[in-house]
């Protein structure tokens, strides 16, 4: 059966456009790969039910891992079979985005989200003595989280500052709940006796068998290296802001773009359109701006998808919450200082263990001159994960003291493979069909 619209992804952007599309009278399906709604940010724990969905056709536990068109619509590939539709809504979010530094292959050294996605999935601290460091608000709720669930926060070091957002009064005024949130999460800091600092960030990572201390930086503004200290721990969770998950938009021949924090991002109208006719983008693929600006984006999509006009107090709201996004993107900018902290042997792809040596060789003595050519004769990207972790960091080292572009970061985003599926669940499904 072909579905009206189908929700690709159930975190706050994709429930919020089941919902609104489900109200106006469509025929909806959603799919998330993870056992129950809510995504990274309402991640619960395995005994937890989740949050509620919409009375929908919900799959859930179904990994897609293509999707194409077809002369009616669209059909969705999974790990458990097809999906057709005649409409899409694209809300798959954005993970981690990471910078290599010596050390960060070390047993203790976890990405700020993934330190996050332990605590809040299953309980577990990371450490007993933790650093968090990197830039970006995300920082504040990592280690607030860590401190309250017991362990020892030894300092969160934020690479640059959020006094830039003074530069930003109209929109602040807009959006005072934010600034509320940053308080409270300050406030707790202060409760456990957490210092706060600003420019400064771990550079290195030390040990044997696992991190057993990190080299803090004082930095300037170009996050060149002025002074260090080290410090001992356990832990350390880092985190500099999160890239969107295009594999999708990019397989469907979305138009795309670069956006203020260097990410690339999925081009969308005013009503969450995207480029290609009968698919919409809701949440972090547009843009990485939370998940209250997701919730609005999805409720926009999926009023607009089954046919019907978004509200204007949406419309605003969505413009508010995005300027916010914004000036966030501003305040916490990552320039290209940080590539002088690492040496020729520190790894820069994990999964094919490629050092840094063997990138810059490629382009020094071999004339690679984009990201993709580098991949192709270093291998950087061509393990496991894909150049997820290490696509951005590759594209950075690719274009050196010049701006990363858009085709920068197309060549080590674009997977004709979306996600990770078995062969094995793949030849069931044609035992299935025959």
């Amino acid at each position: 059966m072909t579905r009206d619209i189908a929700v690709l992804g159930a975190g706050p952007a994709g429930l919020a456009a089941a919902t609104a599309a489900r109200r106006a009278g469509a025929r909806v399906t959603l799919v998330d790969s993870n056992p129950r709604a809510g995504g990274q940010f309402w991640r619960h724990r395995v005994s937890d039910d989740g949050p509620p969905v919409p009375a929908v056709d919900f799959r859930p536990g179904h990994v897609i891992w293509h999707i194409e068109r077809t002369a009616d619509g669209f059909t969705v590939h999974t790990g458990h079979g097809e999906l057709r539709t005649r409409t899409v809504i694209i809300a798959t979010g954005a993970y981690d985005r990471q910078l290599p530094f010596p050390g960060w292959t070390l047993p203790g050294v976890y990405t700020a989200g993934g330190a996050q996605a332990l605590l809040k999935g299953d309980g577990v601290v990371v450490g007993d003595r933790v650093v968090v460091a990197g830039t970006g608000p995300f920082l504040l709720p990592v280690a607030t989280g860590l401190a309250e669930a017991g362990a020892r926060v030894l300092g969160v070091f934020e690479a640059g500052s959020p006094l830039g957002f003074a530069r930003h009064p109209a929109v602040l005024a807009r959006n005072l709940g934010r600034l509320t949130e940053g308080a409270q999460y300050l406030r707790i800091l202060r409760r456990h006796r957490i210092p706060f600092r600003t420019r400064q960030t771990v550079v290195a990572a030390h040990g044997d068998d696992r991190v057993r201390a990190v080299t803090v930086a004082t930095l300037d503004r170009e996050w060149r290296i002025q002074s260090t200290q080290e410090i001992e721990c356990d832990a350390v969770a880092v985190g500099y802001g999160f890239t969107p998950q295009l594999e999708l938009p990019l397989q469907l021949g979305c138009d795309t773009h670069l956006d203020v924090d260097g990410s690339l991002v999925a081009t969308a109208d005013d009503y969450q359109r995207a480029s290609v006719p009968g698919v919409y983008l809701a949440g972090e693929v547009c843009g990485v701006g939370g998940a209250r600006l997701s919730g609005v984006e999805g409720t926009i999509a999926g009023v607009h998808a089954a046919g019907a006009l978004p509200d204007v107090a949406h419309v605003r709201r969505r413009i508010a919450l995005r300027a916010f996004a914004m000036a966030m993107h501003r305040t916490y900018p990552v320039p290209s200082g940080w590539q002088t902290w690492l040496a020729g042997d520190t790894v820069v792809c994990r999964c094919e263990e490629v050092p840094v040596h063997a990138v810059r060789r490629s382009i020094v003595d071999l004339g690679a001159t984009d990201a993709r050519a580098v991949k192709l004769l270093a291998r950087p990207g061509m393990g496991l994960c894909q150049a997820r972790v290490c696509g951005y960091a590759t594209a950075c080292l690719v274009a050196g003291d010049r701006p990363v572009t858009a085709d920068d970061l197309r060549g080590m985003a674009a997977r004709p493979i979306a996600q990770p599926v078995t062969l094995g669940s793949l030849a069931e499904q044609h035992v299935e069909e025959s």
